[in-house]
């Protein structure tokens, strides 16, 4: 397929790839490693003494105050179960604003006065760590010169030993703040607002006579989209080495056109590949439930189970570090940038959004007959509230150089936040609409024709794969998030505008039970009032349609189509309130949040800017000379020995050649450009001037790929990287 010897070496070595050792026990019995690595509730239970536990699960579950008297029952007990399972160091692992995983480690063993060492962890360093602080992203929060920086344990999120083949670690899940107590992760926030949503959803659970004392939570299930290459071809590219995307490379003969990579059979390495990652997975207490081939070639899918929301969003984070441990171990690389690849599908990472507690399960549950159902229409019809209110928010939450690539394209959900509600739903609420809603449709069947197969049940309403913001059945679907992101800024945005749609419910209720309004007349009043303001948020049709963007707007719904525009929404005067008033971010850290948006934005563009520039200048640029030399010796050759050569290939090549060489130019000069050290004109730099420049390259440098000698291209080709695995 190639003629380049270094893509030749990498095609052969592919070829002689030989799959790891077997990591599996064949006397090991499904589901018996399930948390092995845990430091769970079943744990706990069998070390920890009687009231120390009580205590532990009292915050857990009920979100009483963590007693700091039982931290030595539990760091000692803890201790003792990580050295029995190899751990000789511990970490408080935290989220900074990078969007990454961050861990300190130190050693349990000390020095003992007669030369032994003993192995310690006391309480206070169970409650509390300081790794330096000043250099992550703050947003002007701290000085870089002020280096102190506090973690401190979440309880609610399981503890866990990390395997190494050299030796294993214990995990301590944990918040980092400064020493102001401004939140400089997004656990703080995270832990902040599901706080806030939960008292508020309790309101409305008291109001229909529901007496559980367990504490409402937001639930969270992440579908993560990814991409695997052989970590040969991945090592060829330097845009993929550094930027995570391909900055060059026209588009295999054959794409994704004929539909025959999604749901297909899963290349035998490649589930290799998800059989080793989940028993990994397993271990460490994630759920892991769904894994298929998605529309690109080249792109896998898992889903795991849904979980409380910051246990989730941890898991979300550990699970992208294992996937690319063990992608290498089968010598792969896990691409998680949302469109490493042009002209294919780009990769998403669908945040499921639910909330309720472990005795009443989930409170988006509408039950056969939604109509008659009326807490569960209370919180839907607070997320249609909370919704059309906030859509410059949701869209903010996932607002990103990298995800600009993929939303609005006909691949994810459009630029413009709309709820899918479906047609039972729709329904119902049309007729809140008029008036008391008095029937649902109903569940169906299905006859396929064929005696030996049985009747199948059929949902109510069909799935809307183009929506943004889709009810599923018995939650919300966020698909507008990106792969590459944790999902803790989206779910802090839903969190909190669930409280503020959840308040004003409650409120509206007690106010109008006060005045002696009858409560299924207020209830109905209160949905009315809703779906009439906010109704327009509501869209069943296809958002991928050109008429959707021209209906959205005469409904007064926002198209932010770029990082740009979205992130002005974090610092607008409602929003700094609504955050201020829930206690999630006070005005400083949302403030922080806008400056890190914007600093991240320019700085991944002004990457990719000097990537385009060098593989340009040194890698494209001299191949294509090289082959022009070939075309032009060739044509001198032909025309001394009498034969008229063809000039049209020579010619072609040449003015293309010109171009790349014009459009460097251009790109090398709005890299000099001086434009200051403010952080809008940064990225606004980067927007106006570095992406265009950078297109320009791209095009003159594929139109060189299409035409130059295979043997001449220095680059891992599209049709090599994706289908050769």
């Amino acid at each position: 397929m190639s003629g380049n010897r270094a893509r030749r070496e990498a095609i052969k070595d592919v070829e002689a790839y030989v799959p790891p050792a077997v990591s599996f026990d064949e006397s090991e019995a499904p589901g018996e490693i399930f948390g092995a690595n845990v430091f769970s509730t079943i744990v706990m239970r069998k070390r920890l003494p009687k009231p120390v536990f009580k205590s532990v699960m009292a915050t857990i579950e009920h979100g009483a105050k963590l007693d700091p008297l039982v931290a030595d029952a539990v760091a000692s007990a803890m201790k003792d179960w990580a050295l029995e399972r190899g751990a000789t160091h511990y970490a408080h692992v935290f989220y900074p604003l990078t969007g990454l995983t961050a861990e300190k480690h130190d050693s349990f063993f000390e020095p003992a006065g007669d030369g032994s060492a003993i192995a310690e962890f006391a309480g206070k360093t169970l409650i509390q760590g300081e790794p330096d602080a000043s250099s992550f992203p703050n947003g002007g929060l701290r000085n870089t010169f002020e280096a102190r920086g506090y973690t401190g344990w979440d309880v609610t999120s399981p503890a866990y030993v990390l395997e190494n083949p050299n030796g294993n670690t214990l995990c301590i899940p944990t918040v980092f703040v400064s020493m102001t107590g401004e939140a400089l992760d997004h656990k703080t926030p995270l832990l902040r607002s599901q706080q806030a949503m939960g008292e508020h959803a309790q309101r409305i659970l008291s109001l229909f006579g529901n007496k559980s004392t367990a504490k409402v939570v937001s639930f969270c299930g992440p579908e993560q989209e990814y991409f695997l290459i052989d970590r040969h071809f991945f090592l060829a590219r330097p845009d993929l080495l550094n930027a995570g995307r391909t900055l060059f490379g026209t588009k295999p003969p054959k794409g994704q056109e004929f539909d025959d990579h999604y749901f297909g059979a899963i290349p035998e390495r490649v589930l290799g590949f998800m059989m080793d990652t989940e028993r990994e997975l397993f271990k460490l207490g994630i759920p892991a439930k769904t894994r298929h081939n998605e529309v690109a070639p080249g792109q896998f899918e898992i889903a795991p189970m849904f979980e409380r929301g910051n246990i989730a969003a941890d898991h979300q984070q550990l699970l992208m570090t294992t996937f690319k441990t063990i992608a290498k171990k089968h010598g792969m690389e896990c691409l998680f940038h949302e469109k490493p690849f042009e002209g294919v599908n780009g990769s998403g990472k669908h945040v499921n959004f639910s909330l309720g507690n472990n005795e009443l399960g989930s409170l988006l549950v509408p039950g056969d007959t939604p109509h008659d159902n009326a807490q569960f229409l209370v919180f839907c019809a607070a997320v249609i509230r909370a919704v059309h209110l906030y859509a410059g928010l949701l869209r903010a939450s996932v607002a990103s150089a990298s995800n600009d690539h993929r939303l609005g394209a006909n691949e994810a959900p459009p630029a413009i936040i709309s709820i899918f509600l479906g047609d039972q739903l729709a329904d119902v609420f049309e007729q809140i609409a008029n008036g008391p809603a008095t029937s649902s449709k109903g569940k169906g069947s299905m006859q396929i024709g064929v005696d030996t197969l049985p009747v199948l049940p059929t949902d109510p309403g069909d799935r809307n794969r183009t929506s943004p913001f889709a009810f599923t059945g018995n939650r919300f679907e966020f698909r507008a998030p990106g792969s590459m992101q944790t999902v803790n800024g989206p779910m802090v945005t839903i969190n909190t505008i669930m409280a503020d749609s959840l308040d004003y419910a409650a409120t509206e209720l007690e106010t109008a039970i006060a005045a002696g309004t009858d409560f299924d007349t207020a209830v109905q009043n209160l949905l009315t009032a809703i779906i009439t303001e906010h109704g327009a948020v509501v869209f069943n049709g296809d958002g991928y349609a050109d008429a959707w963007p021209i209906e959205a707007e005469k409904r007064g719904l926002g198209n932010l189509r770029t990082t740009l525009d979205a992130l002005p929404e974090l610092i607008t005067e409602p929003a700094l309130a609504l955050f201020e008033k829930y206690k999630v971010f006070n005005r400083r850290e949302m403030h922080s949040r806008y400056e890190i948006g914007l600093e991240q934005y320019a700085l991944s563009i002004g990457v990719e800017a000097r990537l385009t520039l060098e593989i340009g200048q040194t890698s494209i640029l001299p191949a294509a000379v090289r082959y022009q030399t070939e075309l032009a010796l060739n044509a001198k050759a032909l025309t001394d020995v009498g034969v008229e050569p063809d000039l049209l290939p020579l010619n072609e090549l040449s003015t293309t050649i010109g171009e790349l060489r014009s459009a460097i130019a251009t790109l090398h000069s709005a890299l000099a450009d001086e434009v200051g050290h403010d952080s809008i004109a940064e990225a606004e730099h980067a927007q106006t001037a570095l992406l265009p420049a950078m297109t320009a390259v791209r095009a003159a440098a594929d139109t060189i790929e299409e035409r130059i000698a295979d043997d001449l291209w220095p680059l891992p080709t599209y049709q090599e990287m994706l289908y050769i695995l």
